[in-house]
């Protein structure tokens, strides 16, 4: 059959879980990737209370939906993170933030991925999307100069806050799967290749392939997926609208989104730039059987409307892969 096609409910989260599923019920999704927040899902206590696991289960069972993926983006942010700061405040737990010390928080966070991975363990999933953070973010532009050893200090810092985690996430048989996403330690290709690098291929480490974010680059979505390809741990749907006049800058200028100014904008499936109908071929030649969830963030369309949209866009493109697996005809489909 068709993979399962869920919906993120990280732009949900003002509403009831109860009201989210019944939503995506009525709309025809099969699933949800839920978000680690109190409201859908709270880490702690699905990860040492079975009755509160049951009760979550039961509310998925009763709308007809299932969940094949958690995510965990806002704490997973606060781990690598340099500086912590007033935006950190604004997206983390009470718990996690404490009393905003950076190195405190930046522990907290850890372990809170820790107990996430237990979590998904319990609630019966093997993947956990999120971010990772990045002390070296900041220092994109390379300018004023910067050391290549500041660059690979970051890398290090990565591998040795992060490998206590993924090891912590391998031993309850789940996989992290990173969003490759502007302020993560891998924002692009070659980043992902040196995150990948750092942790020494840890099998517990891979990628959320979400081509929104690769799309506004001009990275090639499809080579990366290829390329990539025994690291496709999730895939996330979203669509980019690249605007780029002459005007517009493809880093957005500091503007509010949906402003026209900029030089891209989130878009629902099918309504940007991303070639869907290639990328899912690429999905099926690769192998992936996993969910394609779709994540509203369009300033330009409502979520009531941009989400089922984006899943009849979907529907009418995915298919049931074939039953034999031809290896040169799939080998012919690889990216050059």
């Amino acid at each position: 059959m068709p993979r399962p096609h869920t919906l993120f409910t990280g732009q949900w989260a003002d509403l009831p879980f109860e009201e989210v599923c019944r939503k995506a019920a009525v709309w025809g999704f099969d699933g949800l990737e839920i978000a680690c927040d109190p409201r859908h899902l709270d880490v702690e206590r699905a990860a040492s209370d079975p009755a509160y696991v049951a009760e979550r289960r039961a509310v998925l069972a009763d709308h007809g939906l299932d969940c094949w993926a958690i995510s965990a983006h806002l704490v997973g942010q606060a781990v690598c993170d340099d500086p912590i700061d007033f935006r950190h405040r604004g997206i983390l737990p009470a718990a996690v933030w404490g009393d905003g010390d950076p190195e405190g928080v930046r522990r907290r966070a850890a372990e809170t991925m820790k107990a996430t991975a237990r979590a998904a363990r319990a609630f019966g999933v093997d993947t956990v999307v999120g971010f990772t953070g990045s002390r070296i973010w900041p220092y994109v532009a390379m300018f004023p100069p910067v050391p290549d050893e500041v660059i690979e200090a970051g890398y290090r810092d990565f591998a040795e806050r992060w490998t206590p985690i993924l090891d912590t996430f391998a031993e309850h048989g789940v996989r992290f799967a990173l969003e490759v996403h502007p302020s993560e330690i891998a924002y692009d290709y070659w980043t992902a290749q040196r995150a990948l690098e750092a942790v020494d291929g840890h099998p517990a480490f891979g990628f959320n392939w979400d081509p929104s974010h690769l799309t506004w680059q001009k990275v090639d979505v499809r080579a990366f997926l290829w390329d990539f390809r025994e690291r496709i741990f999730h895939v996330d749907c979203k669509d980019t609208r690249v605007t780029l006049d002459g005007r517009n800058g493809a880093l957005g200028s500091h503007l509010a989104w949906g402003d026209p100014r900029r030089g891209f904008d989130f878009a629902s499936v099918g309504h940007g730039d991303v070639p869907w109908e290639a990328c899912l071929r690429t999905l099926t030649a690769i192998g992936y059987t996993g969910p394609v969830s779709v994540e509203w963030e369009d300033p330009g369309m409502s979520r009531e409307e941009g989400a089922p949209a984006s899943l009849a866009y979907l529907r009418a493109l995915d298919f049931t892969p074939p039953a034999t697996r031809f290896d040169a005809a799939f080998a012919e489909a690889a990216p050059s």
